[in-house]
């Protein structure tokens, strides 16, 4: 029997000892007794997972406890139980304990302790897992590890990607982190509305919904006037009164055009502003030659986009398949602009990319990944114009079964460009003067193979979640004018299957190869998540199979059960809610809700780094010439990964605030009048109901829906009255008045008109049984138990 200590690893593989919260020394720990050979308990692998984060997979498990054969099977089955149980939970090429922390993470360094130490927290983190937990920083000497190189050094508001490990000393974090880059500088910083005081100096008003009031004395307001956003930070904190801060900079008028979307753009320090260097590149760059590439010129290829789209990555033809092998079969051909050519690994291009990991899209504005010059120029499939592009040919059987593709690296020119609405018009009988002549030979052809492809579509069975996407539509003065929900058409969804089925490609030419990639990766719900959707069904007559072999078919039945009946949305919602968040990972555990097993995105290069990479390692990997992956790049993947899904969350965090922003200073001057909206969500503290008219979510505290006493029934999603049995539920459609309104925190405040409907005889059962496991007695009439109980 041998004796592992419970000790960190660093990456160079040495053993520094026992490393302590921010790098002291700590306390030793129990060691963990290992038997080589032998197959561990279910306790020893979960404690060795939770100690030894960075040799958490199944091949690391196995080389640690030197299993070989029948051994290593059993640890494949152990190891899947846990998964189902809710012990452990994929993450990328790892295993975690649920809400642990993955092995790199990208952190903000919020704080110090009491030693001085750096602090950071997960840069995103979902709401319901509570409070994100601490991590204690190691700065390394300047020298960097074994005195080779230049360490990255942090400080106090910085983002950094870091290497995870867990702490040894129990009183401090749970973490501790190394660093190993720092992404962005100075994120201390707070944003707010300068409001001027009498005297001198002003006040900043937050923009954040629990942000604070602060103080700037005179010397501090950097020029600021009344009503202008600016980005503070703290001078002073007191014991006492209001903190103190000092004006940073001047963003512009809260009151201007673009505003709400720049409050966004800096309270979540997404990079807007291109430095010299890139745009100089940008500028300076040239279309790209015919070197390695075959002439597709000829080859009437479209664009299908929305009508102001302003970039086009890709672009489609489809034909019979002339082949005998394959009757009924069709040759469906995807071209993607090849932004590889232009996009060099480590140029300030790459750089500037790589940093800001996607384009991000307001409804005012777009902060796009690469400078206009490459996007909507040099790389967008113009018509009519010559543009390089990498192309996909694929083939499918009469069932709809791909049997074949390969990859090409060309020259095109786009035949068309085309709107959704304009494409789909001509296949509805009302072709216009551009869509006339090449209806019969390019769109009918397309609107055949996509009749096709769904017919392996729909054998597979990806999740079909049809939730309502609503648009903001804007006034020239950057107000809403309207909110509309555009209506899904075939145009849409046979560019989504035909980019789908490309991304397939990508992943299985990769494979093939044996070429590293990013993959895109969905796993299935957790095990806890479904046990809260399955207690929820239930209510309703609803069954959920147990197990953890879910797949997305099991849902789709689901939906199908409760289509048409009033529960319609509210099952939707709920299923929507089970579902884990897609990510980027090198990798590969398949896509749950596309029913996937090798799946990476290829078809938005200009708009997302992740499809770099791709193009990147097809190029290097088929021998297409200049731009393929290099060596550093695929060394560096995991790290890469784990950016570009943090960027992703900050995008659509920053794209979902700014449409709060906007619907609440829309409809700040209504306050006192009613609206039709629904329960969106039931929390112990009130519900959250939306107005499906504006888009627009609103918070109902529970200490204004009554005189009753509310209990918080999660398996049901209701709130409902203890005495009188009225109450709320998920789904319900209701009546509220709108008593407040903050639009720079995005925040709406209703209060209930509804009276709330008669509770289900199964939720009244749980308010007795719920009474009687708290301890409670009968109270008099008249009289309830204190708010705040629930």
């Amino acid at each position: 029997m041998s004796r592992i200590p419970r000790e960190r690893t660093n990456p160079a593989g040495k053993r520094p000892g026992k490393i302590g919260r921010a790098g002291k020394d700590a306390p030793a720990v129990e060691p963990l007794n290992i038997v080589h050979g032998a197959l561990p308990s279910r306790e020893v692998i979960l404690r060795f997972i939770a100690d030894h984060p960075q040799k958490a997979s199944k091949r690391e498990l196995a080389k640690a406890f030197g299993l070989k054969g029948d051994n290593r099977v059993e640890l494949k089955h152990m190891l899947q139980e846990l998964e189902q149980e809710g012990m452990l939970q994929k993450n990328r090429k790892s295993l975690i304990r649920p809400g642990a922390l993955p092995p790199v993470t990208v952190l903000d360094i919020t704080t110090r302790d009491k030693d001085g130490d750096l602090i950071g927290r997960p840069a995103e983190w979902p709401e319901d897992q509570g409070v994100a937990p601490a991590v204690a920083i190691r700065q390394q000497s300047p020298a960097g590890r074994q005195g080779k190189g230049k360490a990255p050094v942090a400080g106090l508001g910085d983002r950094i990607l870091a290497k995870i490990f867990p702490a040894v000393d129990r009183g401090g974090p749970a973490y501790t982190a190394r660093i190993i880059k720092v992404i962005d500088r100075r994120r201390g910083a707070s944003m707010g509305v300068f409001r001027t005081a009498p005297g001198g100096g002003g006040r900043l008003l937050p923009i954040e919904r629990r942000g604070e009031e602060m103080v700037i004395d005179p010397e501090f307001t950097g020029g600021a006037a009344d009503g202008d956003l600016v980005e503070v930070e703290i001078a002073r904190l007191g014991r006492f009164g209001l903190p103190r801060a000092k004006v940073l900079s001047v963003v512009g008028s809260v009151g201007s055009e673009k505003a709400i979307s720049m409050i966004a753009i800096h309270a979540h320090g997404i990079p807007h502003v291109f430095p010299p260097a890139v745009i100089a590149e940008a500028e300076a760059a040239k279309p790209a030659s015919m070197s390695h590439r075959e002439d597709w010129r000829d080859v009437p290829l479209i664009t299908i986009d929305p009508a102001d789209a302003k970039d086009h990555d890709d672009a489609v033809y489809a034909e019979l398949d002339p082949s005998p092998d394959n009757p009924g079969g069709v040759v469906v051909t995807v071209a993607i602009a090849d932004v590889s050519w232009y996009v060099r690994p480590n140029s300030p291009l790459d750089r500037e990319a790589l940093k800001r990991g996607n384009s991000v899209y307001f409804p005012d504005r777009v902060v796009p990944m690469l400078p206009e010059r490459i996007s909507n120029d040099l790389c967008s499939l113009k018509e009519g114009v010559d543009r390089p592009a990498l192309a996909v040919r694929m083939s499918f059987s009469g069932e709809g079964r791909k049997i074949g593709h390969i990859f090409h690296r060309i020259m095109m020119k786009s035949a068309a460009k085309l709107s959704y609405q304009q494409a789909q018009a001509a296949i509805d009988g009302k072709p216009d003067d551009q869509t006339g002549p090449m209806l019969e030979p390019i769109l009918k052809p397309l609107w055949h193979a996509y009749e096709v492809m769904k017919r392996g579509r729909d054998r597979r069975q990806p999740l079909e979640l049809d939730m309502p996407e609503r648009k903001i539509l804007l006034k020239s003065d950057g107000t809403v004018d309207r909110v509309v929900v555009p209506p899904r058409l075939d145009a849409h969804k046979l560019i989504e299957e035909m980019m789908i089925q490309a991304n397939v490609c990508a992943a299985e030419t990769l494979e093939k190869k044996r070429q590293p990639l990013i993959y895109r990766i969905h796993d299935g719900p957790t095990l806890a998540k479904q046990e809260i959707l399955r207690e929820f069904l239930a209510t309703l007559g609803i069954s959920l199979a147990k197990g953890g072999n879910m797949r997305a078919n099991n849902f789709n039945g689901i939906l199908a059960k409760a289509d048409g009946t009033p529960h319609q949305t509210m099952v939707s919602e709920m299923v929507l809610r089970s579902q884990s968040q897609a990510i980027y990972g090198p990798e590969n555990i398949g896509h749950f809700g596309l029913n996937l097993m090798k799946y990476a995105h290829f078809t938005s290069p200009i708009r997302r780094y992740a499809d770099l990479i791709v193009h990147r390692a097809l190029v290097g990997s088929l021998g297409f010439g200049e731009g393929g992956i290099t060596p550093d790049e695929e060394a560096a993947l995991d790290d890469i990964a784990a950016e570009i899904s943090t960027f992703e969350r900050r995008a659509m965090a920053a794209e979902r605030e700014t449409v709060d922003r906007l619907i609440a200073h829309h409809l700040s001057g209504r306050v006192g009048e009613e609206f039709a909206g629904r329960v969106s969500g039931v929390t112990k503290s009130g519900l959250f109901v939306s107005l499906p008219d504006y888009g627009a979510d609103g918070f109902v505290p529970i200490s204004t829906l009554g005189s009753d006493y509310f209990i918080y029934d999660e398996a049901h999603q209701a709130l409902s009255g203890e005495r009188i049995g009225l109450g709320y539920r998920l789904g319900d459609s209701v009546t509220v008045k709108l008593a407040e309104a903050i639009p720079l925190a995005g925040a709406l405040r209703f209060e209930m008109i509804s009276e709330g409907r008669e509770m289900p005889a199964a939720v009244r059962s749980f308010h007795k049984a719920g009474r009687r496991d708290r301890g409670q007695v009968r109270k008099k009439p008249g009289t309830r138990p204190p708010r705040g109980r629930h």
